[in-house]
């Protein structure tokens, strides 16, 4: 028997696409919000992924094209459950939007000019806000704590960069990139591996 086959696995698959159902039908936002709702409910709930190792599936979740939403279900339900988990990560991530897309379309023209709910998404907006800063602190801070001049430099750089510069983000990232695969070839060339 396979692990594929037994009951913890079929539990895990269930688990997860609920998961990523509820997270994404109750997340409004965008990818960055779902973010850090996934590392709450994989990393600090069920303890399946490490912090460290949710990080850097975030950044590889944000360097592939497409929505960052259905590119973290990818790279997390790969990491958990394999093709498997991939496929029912994906299922779970684009149903709710792709209902509540239809339901709005059928009635555009009703949602387009209520009063109500042009006030609940201008509300919904401010704490989007609120979210996505608590998603930059949440990421940010583990950099700071680990008090590495160079990966405080590389933070403050692509802040500059995108805030300040208004740098294409494009571009910083694969620097940002370029320079983490810099970091990691000398740091093996010096442990002698």
């Amino acid at each position: 028997m396979s692990e594929k086959d037994t009951p913890n696995f079929r539990l895990r698959l269930w688990k997860l696409f609920l998961s990523t159902l509820y997270l994404s039908a109750f997340t409004f936002g965008g990818g960055y919000v779902i973010v850090t709702l996934m590392k709450k409910k994989f990393v600090d709930e069920y303890h399946w992924i490490e912090e460290d190792e949710m990080l850097d599936l975030v950044a590889i979740a944000q360097s592939s094209p497409g929505a960052i939403a259905v590119n973290g279900a990818i790279v997390v339900g790969y990491k958990l459950a394999g093709i498997p988990g991939t496929l029912v990560a994906i299922l779970g991530t684009i149903l709710p939007p792709f209902v509540i897309i239809s339901v709005i379309s059928i009635c555009y023209n009703v949602f387009r000019s209520n009063f109500f709910v042009a006030q609940m998404l201008s509300g919904m907006q401010s704490g989007v806000g609120a979210v996505i800063a608590s998603v930059t602190y949440d990421m940010g801070a583990p950099i700071v704590k680990e008090k590495d001049p160079m990966s405080l430099v590389i933070l403050l750089g692509a802040f500059l960069a995108a805030c300040i510069l208004e740098i294409n983000v494009i571009y910083i990232v694969i620097v940002c990139g370029l320079l983490g695969v810099a970091r990691t070839l000398l740091a093996k060339r010096r442990t002698g591996k």
